[in-house]
């Protein structure tokens, strides 16, 4: 997923630029129905394998459907979110960041094409936590960023407080929570392959999203002059809801 948020401004004035804008509402539309379509199905696919687990006569068995719950349910968020989307109001320009983008939001579903790992209890235990904790964390950040949601570096409007008041890329963050639980479970020197090759181009969309960010919305040069890329560092901000040092 994407972590770009703009806000809606009236900075875009005059007719030639309110006939773009209905050229790129046109276009945005097909993009949102493009993506409710993959997720939908996606969460179809989630959905159907639940039944599979059961009974449920073990707590591994119990984690592992918690995990498939979160996932539909982030899934279909992203599917919900996408309809009601702000339009948005610069996007990044090239092929690069669209490939990137794409790469970024499905390469890491190839792993659920490999075999399962053999793993100790401990290990599966272990791996289907990530994922729980990753999948479910994802889906509250994604309900903070709201209507801001994007696959592409889009921007819409400017997000910093609750888990943005932690790091520029809370979403990323979560994800590869997740990401490191699924690679542990289908363990392999392929899997690892993907994954690195997955957080690469994460790195990419994050570097894509910001360049786009600080163009679009010049205030975002000093969020993220007060706030961590990806590494939380001061995890007091949100609790206490004290303003960026």
């Amino acid at each position: 997923m994407t972590d770009i948020k703009l806000d809606e401004t009236d900075g875009y004035t005059g007719k030639s630029m309110a006939g773009e804008l209905t050229v790129n509402r046109w276009l945005d539309w097909t993009a949102r129905a493009a993506v409710v379509f993959v997720f939908a199905a996606l969460v179809v696919i989630g959905v159907a394998v639940i039944p599979r687990l059961l009974p449920l006569d073990s707590i591994h068995k119990l984690l592992m459907i918690a995990a498939r719950i979160a996932n539909v349910l982030f899934l279909s968020l992203v599917a919900a979110t996408t309809i009601t989307r702000l339009v948005p109001i610069q996007k990044s320009k090239g092929i690069e960041p669209r490939i990137s983008a794409l790469l970024g939001t499905f390469l890491c579903t190839t792993l659920a094409l490999l075999p399962k790992a053999e793993l100790g209890p401990v290990w599966s235990v272990a791996s289907t936590m990530l994922i729980l904790v990753g999948t479910s964390l994802s889906f509250v950040v994604l309900r903070w960023l709201g209507k801001s949601f994007s696959i592409f570096a889009e921007a819409r409007r400017l997000v910093t407080e609750g888990p943005y008041r932690i790091v520029r890329h809370p979403l990323y963050l979560c994800e590869g929570v997740a990401l490191v639980g699924v690679t542990l479970q289908v363990l392999s020197p392929l899997a690892v392959l993907i994954a690195i090759a997955a957080v690469t181009v994460q790195c990419r969309r994050m570097i894509n999203e910001e360049a786009i960010l600080k163009v679009a919305f010049p205030e975002y040069r000093a969020y993220a002059a007060n706030t961590a890329f990806l590494i939380p560092t001061k995890l007091s901000r949100f609790f206490t809801g004290s303003n960026p040092l």
